[in-house]
């Protein structure tokens, strides 16, 4: 029976990768892969390794959940070192309690080994905390998927309070929807807003607004790249600033 490492390949950036994970992939018998992975990642698993695309996307996907679950188990079964290596960090967002509990249900043994989440690798970008002493206490990690879709639901005012930073992953197409319901939750028009595409990759694009100019509709997002939307007090003017200093890397709203 082989043992099955749940690898996390950081937003994309092969220099953000953990000196472990690129052991591991250097040592892999067989690796599935999510469609985030990058392309220079996936050229450090070992020559002669099993690949298996597992990329899921929006309305996109390689394989379902139920079939990874089954992939994984049958990989691990004919035994050696088995990858399953996911975008940012394994344990967020990314489906490993299904994927844990199908090995657990087999005996197979697995361990982790975290990657550097989009939250993290787009405030280093953007040169910004994500908390700040005594104002911004937490920070809480989003998907559209996990907001309620009543406007007025309870929830949107607890986010609207602003003592945390707001990080919603797989953003693009809920921006607008995002930035209005916290403002009606009450939610100040003036809040610093990061819209931030392919994190840490090449192409990646940073554009610093207001909620007010979110909810308006004054910005969009390319529809070919992973959109991370980031609110709160900590991404303030420092942003602003740093984001005008850094042409190259970023597009300042």
């Amino acid at each position: 029976m082989g043992h099955v490492h749940f690898v996390g390949a950081g937003p994309g950036n092969p220099e953000l990768l953990t000196l472990r994970a690129a052991r591991l992939l250097n040592e892999a018998d067989a690796v599935l892969y999510d469609a985030l992975v990058g392309p220079e990642i996936l050229k450090m698993i070992r020559p002669g390794a099993r690949r298996i695309s597992a990329g899921k996307r929006a309305r996109c996907h390689s394989m379902g959940q139920s079939e990874i679950n089954r992939r994984l188990v049958a990989e691990a079964r004919r035994g050696g070192r088995v990858i399953r290596l996911k975008g940012g960090d394994p344990a967020i967002f990314g489906r490993l309690e299904e994927e844990v509990e199908a090995l657990s249900a087999h005996g197979i043994g697995y361990d982790i080994c975290p990657g550097i989440t989009a939250a993290s690798a787009a405030a280093a970008s953007a040169g910004v905390p994500l908390t700040l002493r005594g104002k911004v206490r937490g920070v809480r990690f989003l998907t559209t998927a996990s907001c309620p879709e009543e406007p007025h639901d309870p929830a949107w005012g607890r986010l609207a309070g602003g003592e945390e930073t707001l990080a919603f992953y797989m953003a693009r197409s809920a921006l607008v929807r995002i930035a209005r319901r916290l403002a009606a939750a009450g939610m100040r028009s003036s809040m610093p807003v990061l819209i931030v595409e392919a994190v840490s990759m090449p192409q990646e694009r940073i554009r610093a607004a207001t909620l007010a100019e979110v909810g308006a509709g004054a910005l969009t997002a390319d529809p070919a790249q992973p959109v991370l939307l980031m609110i709160g007090h900590a991404l303030g003017a420092h942003a602003q600033k740093r984001l005008t200093r850094a042409p190259a890397l970023s597009d300042c709203a």
